[in-house]
């Protein structure tokens, strides 16, 4: 079925359809709609699933984290002040090692209020242990989150996975969405079946104290499960594509990167836009390309040291910000692309944080100014783009 519908629709028909047994929500702007949708699919009985509503975001993740010991298939979604409520029970769940699967609605993060798109909400949950995946339209969403579970139900991953789409450009954009049959997607996905959980008469021990002398161990297979998870996604897509027909690049899509001299790498909606700022300046003679972070955990490592290997500078845009040397998504692209013999120009821009709109000629402007620094050789600073009081080149 191919029909219209906004990002948080996706998500919901993600869920419906890799057959979620439990869902417990608490309702914020602007994910709300996700979880409403389930609930009037629950509610009809297109779905047959328990759904929990709590009081807090903290409750929600606390219940999906019971159910999932217990043996099922959960969901939720959050967004901005709801997902930094979780942080605590975030840990809990990646250290359980349970493939909970859930949508972030990425917004900006207060004092001052501000509902619109901003990545600093997921990148404040970075180190977590959860597997990230940005998407750039709404059929992404809907795609994702299926794979996500069926990456994250892995016996060599078991680790939980957020997937998240920009405010408001995605969660209440309406676009051309392919729903697959069910019959396709249960053969792609099989039932959640893990090898540990709560039953009645078999006692077990689920996060219990351990001593200094184990711990380390713990988080060590935690580090391993990430590991593995960056081959197995790489393998779900292309089994995905085989059923469905669709792929969308692996952990990092390259868009005309192949004789680039440049490259801007960016996360989520923007990307659509770079795109056309690319083709645009590709029919001017202009060798620049699109690196897109699909996943930034697992970080695409392998992909950026290979892509630095063959370009002279790297744009890289961080829709947050962080008060180390740089943004977050940036310094995860110079260590990786710094780790081979080539070592290309590397520049931060700082954009479109609280929903600023980040326009083609913003892109432009970027494209323009990686290309200068590169030329010189010099190491630059970080660039906050298009902020009152600061030079207005970028407007």
């Amino acid at each position: 079925m191919r029909t219209v519908m906004t990002g948080n629709y996706a998500s919901a028909y993600g869920a419906k359809l890799a057959k979620v047994e439990v869902i417990a929500a608490y309702p914020i702007t602007p994910q709300t709609s996700i979880v409403e949708k389930l609930a009037e699919f629950v509610s009809t009985g297109e779905l047959r699933a328990k759904f929990i509503p709590v009081e807090s975001e903290h409750s929600a993740m606390a219940a999906c984290i019971a159910a999932e010991t217990a043996g099922a298939r959960t969901y939720t979604a959050t967004s901005s002040h709801g997902l930094t409520l979780m942080h605590e029970v975030l840990m809990w769940a990646s250290g359980a090692r349970l493939p909970i699967v859930m949508t972030n609605v990425s917004r900006a993060m207060a004092p001052p209020w501000s509902v619109w798109v901003d990545h600093m909400d997921s990148i404040a949950q970075r180190d977590t242990g959860w597997l990230q995946f940005f998407c750039e339209s709404n059929q992404e969403i809907l795609d994702t989150i299926i794979m996500a579970y069926k990456v994250c139900e892995s016996s060599g991953v078991m680790l939980p996975a957020m997937v998240i789409e920009d405010a408001f450009i995605l969660s209440h954009t309406s676009e051309p969405v392919s729903v697959p049959d069910q019959e396709l997607v249960n053969s792609f996905l099989p039932a959640y079946a893990p090898e540990y959980k709560i039953e009645v008469g078999k006692p077990m021990g689920f996060g219990s104290l351990v001593k200094p002398d184990q711990y380390m161990e713990f988080r060590y297979k935690a580090m391993l499960g990430m590991k593995e998870a960056r081959d197995r996604f790489l393998s779900v897509e292309q089994e995905f594509k085989h059923i469905f027909g669709r792929e969308y690049g692996g952990l990092l899509e390259h868009y005309r990167c192949d004789d680039a001299e440049v490259v801007l790498a960016c996360a989520g909606s923007v990307a659509s836009t770079a795109k056309d700022v690319v083709d645009s300046l590709r029919a001017r003679g202009i060798r620049v390309g699109l690196a897109r972070i699909r996943a930034f955990r697992p970080f695409p490592h392998q992909e950026f040291r290979a892509l630095g290997a063959k370009v002279d500078g790297i744009a890289v845009l961080d829709r947050s910000y962080t008060f180390g040397a740089a943004g977050a998504m940036f310094t995860e692209v110079k260590a990786s692309a710094y780790s081979g013999q080539n070592r290309p120009i590397i520049k931060n821009y700082i954009a479109g944080l609280g929903g600023r709109d980040i326009t083609p000629k913003i892109i432009e402007k970027v494209f323009e100014d990686i290309q200068l620094v590169t030329k010189r050789r010099e190491e630059p600073d970080v660039e906050w783009v298009d902020v009152a009081g600061l030079p207005r080149r970028w407007r």
